[in-house]
C-alpha cells in the first residue's frame, strides 16, 4: 500500500504501536504454522516457510516463537484452516484485496463484509479487483553503496525486473518464482536484504482527498484487527500533505 510506513507512524502515535505488534506476531505466527502443514518443515525445502520465517524476523519476532509456531504445525489444530482471497472497493473506488487464514469461511466473510459496509465499502466477486494488480516478488534494502544506475544493473543481472524507491528504501521487483534466486544473487553483492516477500504491486491508484483517507484509513484497520486476516492491499494513493493532515 502507498505510504504503508507513515501509516505505521500514525499508527504509533495514537498510541496502537503494542496491540498492532501484538496482533501482527500472532498473525506471522499462524503464516508460519499453516505454511510448515502444508509443505516440509524445514525452511530450507519449504519456499512458503522460508519467506514466512524471513518476514517474521524481520518483524523482531522471537526465535523460541517462530521454532514454537513451527512445532505446532505437527498438531492437528491446523487441518482446517484455508486461504481465502476477498476483493472490494473502498472510499473513492480504491480497490483492496484482502487475504485470509480461516477456520471458518462463514465467520470470516460475514466479518470481512461488514466492515467494507460500516465503512463505504463493498465487496466484489473474486477477480473484480485483482486485475489491477500484478503479482510480484519484492525485495527491501534500506540503504546501499551503490548508484541507483548500478544497483538497477545488478537487478537486471540477478533477474528482477524493476526498482523503486520510497521513504529511504529501495524496492526491487521480480517474477514471484524467481524471488529466491534474485534474493541470493543480490545477496552476494549487496548484502543480506532487509525483507522479501510476495506482494500484490497495483498497476493504476487511485487518489483520495482528507476525508476520504480518514476513512479509508479506517476501513483498513478494522480489517486488519480481525485475526483471519494475513494482509489488506490496496492501490490508495495519499499524497503528502493530506498525510500530514493525518496525524
Amino acid at each position: 500500500m502507498a505510504g504503508h510506513s507513515k501509516w505505521a507512524n500514525i499508527q504509533h502515535r495514537k498510541g496502537r504501536q503494542d496491540a498492532v505488534r501484538s496482533k501482527l506476531f500472532s498473525k506471522l505466527s499462524k503464516e508460519i504454522t499453516v505454511a510448515a502443514k502444508m509443505g516440509d518443515p524445514d525452511p530450507e525445502k519449504n519456499p512458503r516457510l522460508r519467506l514466512a520465517v524471513r518476514e517474521a524476523k524481520t518483524n523482531s519476532v522471537p526465535k523460541d516463537v517462530i521454532e514454537r509456531a513451527i512445532k505446532k504445525s505437527e498438531s492437528g489444530n491446523f487441518d482446517n484452516f484455508e486461504e481465502i482471497r476477498y476483493e472490494g472497493y473502498g472510499t473513492g473506488g480504491v480497490a483492496i484485496i484482502v487475504e485470509c487464514l480461516t477456520d471458518n469461511r462463514n465467520r470470516t466473510a460475514s466479518i470481512v463484509r461488514s466492515v467494507f459496509t460500516k465503512f463505504g465499502g463493498s465487496l466484489a466477486e473474486t477477480g473484480a479487483v485483482s486485475f489491477m494488480f500484478e503479482r510480484k516478488g519484492l525485495i527491501l534494502y534500506s540503504e546501499t553503496v551503490i548508484s541507483v544506475d548500478e544497483f538497477m544493473e545488478l537487478i537486471i543481472e540477478a533477474g528482477g525486473e524493476d526498482l523503486d524507491s520510497d521513504s529511504g528504501d529501495y524496492l526491487v521487483y521480480c517474477d514471484p518464482s524467481e524471488l529466491h534466486k534474485v534474493e541470493k544473487s543480490l545477496e552476494l553483492k549487496l548484502g543480506q536484504s532487509k525483507n522479501s516477500k510476495l506482494i500484490w504491486k497495483p498497476t493504476t491508484v487511485t487518489s483520495l482527498d482528507l476525508d476520504g483517507a480518514k476513512t479509508f484509513f479506517k476501513l483498513i484497520s478494522a480489517l486488519e484487527d480481525d485475526d483471519d486476516v494475513q494482509s489488506v492491499t490496496s492501490n490508495v494513493e495519499i499524497s503528502e500533505e493530506i498525510f500530514d493532515q493525518l496525524g
